[in-house]
């Protein structure tokens, strides 16, 4: 992995830098001390990931993010900031992970191991596609957390809010299931008027007597029912796959 650090304080780049020491001893690292000079290295090493503060003089994060998301093969985004007003522009970036400043060593190596999974290729693919967002994302007591889209099993309704299911827990977002399908029909299948299961991560169907046909999915324990009125399409889609 290439990884390119972009911060006009040299100090916060030497943190950066001594973290990824540790957590990815084997990435090449670059680091740029504001926008201009890290388009030019964006575009001469072609990293995978860039590690990008927000606030700098000049040309701040928010454009040099904006400027890499038209090319054809776009890195991951991981935003690095001291201010958490700026999380819903992020958002629209289509970042992987925002981390406030200081940054804990645990936060940056879960926020590296998404960028790994949401490859150059996807969100290229997405960029050229419609425009959507490769993540979901939810204010929490422990401030801004988001999932990539690709880790995400399913979404269940739950009264006001929708519970969107991945290995690493569950996460309450502001979306109604109808937006989500919506947006996400071509990787996700309405399977009961309560759920929405990710295709990709079906590992098989069970039927009993008390509980009907459920859908088991890879890495969670949650097992959402399928109603009659959804199986048929259910069956059709895993044809599909």
């Amino acid at each position: 992995m290439k990884i390119l650090v972009v911060d006009d304080e040299a100090l916060a780049r030497e943190r950066m830098l001594r973290l990824l020491a540790r957590l990815a001893p084997d990435a090449q690292v670059f680091e740029a001390g504001g926008g201009e000079q890290a388009l030019e290295l964006a575009a001469a090493r072609q990293p995978d990931l860039l590690l990008l503060d927000i606030r700098m003089p000049g040309m701040d994060g928010l454009e040099v993010a904006s400027r890499l998301q038209s090319q054809a093969q776009a890195p991951a985004i991981v935003f690095c900031t001291a201010y958490d007003e700026y999380a819903l522009d992020a958002l629209d970036k289509q970042a992987v992970a925002y981390l406030l400043k200081p940054v804990r060593e645990e936060k940056l190596r879960i926020a590296i191991e998404r960028a790994g999974q949401v490859n150059r290729m996807q969100i290229a693919g997405l960029q050229e596609g419609d425009g959507g967002r490769n993540h979901i994302v939810s204010e929490t007591h422990k401030g801004v957390e988001m999932v990539v889209i690709d880790e995400v099993r399913c979404f269940i309704a739950e009264q006001k809010y929708v519970r969107a299911e991945h290995p690493g827990g569950s996460l309450l977002i502001p979306d109604t299931l109808k937006e989500l399908e919506q947006e996400f029909g071509g990787q996700f299948v309405r399977v009961h008027r309560n759920a929405l299961v990710a295709l990709a991560h079906i590992a098989g169907l069970r039927r009993d007597a008390e509980e009907g046909w459920r859908v088991e999915l890879a890495e969670v324990e949650v097992s959402p029912g399928v109603s009659r009125r959804h199986l048929g399409e259910l069956k059709e889609r895993l044809k599909q796959q």
